[in-house]
């Protein structure tokens, strides 16, 4: 058993880190604060085969795991550019087409993901189910060779930017009874599909939107796996996206980390530079500690996960996210803490980063549903809901 990552994977990380640095914080934050994309970064993270290193070599990928996708994603947002759309395209959709899809569906959309000209967003929150999956309202229903889908969708990230949407929904019977649920690829010029702009007070070029259904009509082909394949295709799709949240925080607490450290270093207020005082120091180093610990378990749920140990995966994957979250808010608030009133100036784009951080301890997954997990299933305790 090793603890330390290949000497591949730690090559990776150095290249995706040094291309990322090129863009870096100033460029992320100026085009968020634009209102534009970092469609430059995409495109070149894409060629450079980067955004498709999970996607099997046969349709142009790199033909690793979810552990190189997630090194990726989390030396980007270590370089100062984290890319939300990565948790959700390469990581959650190319894994399930890759795992559950059709021929057809792999020919179509892997290549795609591989070289990163196109993009795929996933939709499964409700207005009305928040945390509950179970209370999903989202419909299909069949007519004739094609399937149709009604229901609402909110918070679902870069539908503006995304050649189609990768939706969760449930079957219908003629008597109008819920049955199990399926998930669906729906082009975004799709008939009946549209979708608002919900206004976010984060930073970031990724925005977040309500998706519409009315009546949405799609071929048969459009279905991802079997009918009653559902369920197990979601899980397949949500231990990937908390493996890659894990990094998308953890990835912002290395960066958040390493400016506090570079500037306590130099800022002098009495005759040493403000580092030296164990008030600074102190929770400087217990953030590296969580930073570390949080890596360190995303590491061992992205093996896992790799191994094909779902079951084991989806507990390492729950903890890695909480931790990488805690990690994150913990690490950007100490860091402008270290900078005093200069945390807040747009100079030192430390508050630019307070809206991702905290997102973490709410999405994909609250941190008290990973609690209500962790206690069900790793602890047996009474379920709590």
């Amino acid at each position: 058993m090793s603890f330390v990552e290949s000497e591949e994977r730690r090559a990776l990380r150095k290249a995706v880190f040094d291309f990322g640095s090129q863009y870096g914080a100033d460029y992320f934050t100026a085009k968020a604060r634009a209102g534009e994309k970092t469609t430059e970064l995409w495109s070149e993270a894409g060629k450079l085969g980067y955004l498709g290193v999970a996607v099997p070599e046969e349709f142009g990928g790199g033909g690793g795991g979810i552990g190189d996708l997630a090194a990726v994603c989390e030396e980007l947002a270590a370089a100062g550019s984290p890319l939300l759309m990565m948790v959700v395209s390469p990581a959650i959709c190319a894994t399930i087409i890759a795992r559950f899809g059709t021929d057809a569906q792999k020919q179509r959309w892997l290549p795609g993901f591989a070289d990163g000209s196109t993009k795929m967003a996933f939709a499964i929150t409700e207005p009305d189910a928040g945390s509950n999956s179970h209370k999903l309202a989202t419909s299909i229903r069949r007519e004739g060779d094609e399937w149709v889908l009604n229901g609402r969708k909110t918070f679902i990230s870069g539908v503006d930017e995304a050649d189609a949407v990768l939706v969760v929904a449930r079957h219908v019977d003629t008597k109008g009874q819920r049955l199990l649920p399926s998930l669906m690829i729906v082009p975004t010029a799709a008939a009946g599909f549209e979708w608002q702009p919900i206004e976010m007070d984060i930073v970031s070029p990724e925005k977040q939107f309500t998706l519409f259904l009315d009546e949405v009509r799609l071929p048969d082909d459009a279905l991802v796996g079997r009918p009653d394949g559902g369920i197990g295709q979601l899980f397949a799709g949500l231990n990937p996206e908390r493996i890659m949240a894990a990094s998308f925080s953890t990835g912002i607490a290395r960066n958040a980390l390493g400016r506090a450290a570079e500037y306590v270093k130099t800022r002098k207020v009495w005759d040493v530079p403000i580092g030296s005082h164990q008030g600074l120091s102190h929770p400087l180093a217990q953030c590296a500690i969580q930073i570390e610990l949080a890596r360190l378990m995303t590491q061992k749920a992205a093996a896992l996960y790799d191994s094909g140990d779902d079951q084991a995966a989806g507990e390492a994957a729950n903890m890695a996210k909480y931790a990488g979250a805690e990690a994150a808010a913990t690490t950007v608030d100490q860091a402008i803490q270290s900078h005093g009133g200069n945390g807040l100036a747009t100079e030192y784009g430390l508050g630019a980063l307070l809206g991702a951080s905290r997102l973490g301890r709410i999405a994909p997954v609250s941190r008290e549903m990973i609690l209500n997990y962790v206690s069900q299933h790793t602890l047996g305790l009474p379920k709590s809901y």
